[in-house]
């Protein structure tokens, strides 16, 4: 069977998406880790399957695959990259669009020029959330690894995430610490990790070890954690650059209670198939 598909991605944090197939079809996580390989596949950091959508008024529900093969949550930059290919192929109005997921509703708008902004919904700092073993809901947790005592903060944005205050995220021990962290006992499913370096109230510098892909260029639901965690502390504003490895991201964020927006590019890199 062939599947065409469009890879995309998001300041170097890149997919490919494609329509769920009429036959049949159950990938499987060998089937996603060798599409994923660099060198000999694709090359991806998530596969994002659209399907039909399940209440009215939306777009589409889409569903996200790990480069380990691993299904998850929620992809912030891959909601962006939907929208633009939607609004590409079908020629969508240029107001806001409703996409599905297993975290719940995603809303979309256009926000400039091959700008993408995107509402995540309500960061959830309950750790039952996450989930995330912790006897209570707290703004620093110390957390164990490899012989360190860490603090993180921890908070769900559709899919867990943890993060860590660091001094310069060019020397920050994101190799080791990440993929330790993202399989620590406490996180039942995985999480993925954040390291955060604060310039001043409204930039930050970060890097994301996603769980089932490693470090990532840019990890959208990764910078709204991360803005999420420090305005929580009382350390950030409510807009907030975010510069990842691949370019800039906003993360607008008014305060608990209130949704958290994601705003950056979406790109076409190419188009092509593959057969199952």
């Amino acid at each position: 069977m062939r599947v065409d598909f469009t890879k995309m991605h998001g300041l170097g944090n890149d997919f490919i998406i494609f329509d769920a197939p009429a036959a049949p079809f159950t990938p499987s996580r060998e089937l996603w880790q060798r599409l994923a390989a660099r060198r000999t596949g694709i090359g991806f950091d998530q596969a994002l399957m659209l399907e039909k959508p399940r209440q009215p008024g939306s777009a589409a529900f889409y569903r996200v695959f790990n480069a380990d093969g691993t299904e998850v949550e929620q992809c912030g930059n891959g909601a962006r990259c939907i929208a633009a290919l939607l609004r590409r192929r079908e020629a969508l109005p240029d107001g806001p669009l409703t996409l599905e997921t297993a975290a719940g509703l995603v809303r979309t708008r256009m926000a400039g020029e091959n700008l993408f902004a995107v509402d995540l919904g309500v960061p959830n700092f309950a750790p039952d959330s996450l989930p995330f073993e912790a006897p209570r809901e707290a703004q620093v947790y110390l957390l164990e690894v490899e012989g360190e005592e860490l603090q993180i903060g921890a908070v769900s944005i559709g899919n867990p995430h943890a993060v860590l205050r660091v001094a310069g995220v060019a020397t920050a021990a994101v190799g080791r610490l990440g993929p330790a962290i993202e399989h620590d006992r406490r996180f039942a499913h995985g999480v993925n990790v954040g390291f955060m370096e604060i310039i001043d109230r409204s930039r930050i510098r970060l890097r994301v070890h996603e769980r089932g892909a490693g470090e990532t260029l840019a990890c959208g639901t990764g910078a709204c954690a991360a803005v999420a965690v420090g305005r929580a502390r009382g350390e950030l504003d409510a807009e907030v650059q975010v510069s990842v490895r691949g370019g800039e991201l906003r993360v607008n964020w008014a305060g608990p209670g209130k949704p958290i927006w994601l705003t950056g590019p979406a790109e076409v890199s190419f188009a092509g198939y593959f057969e199952v």
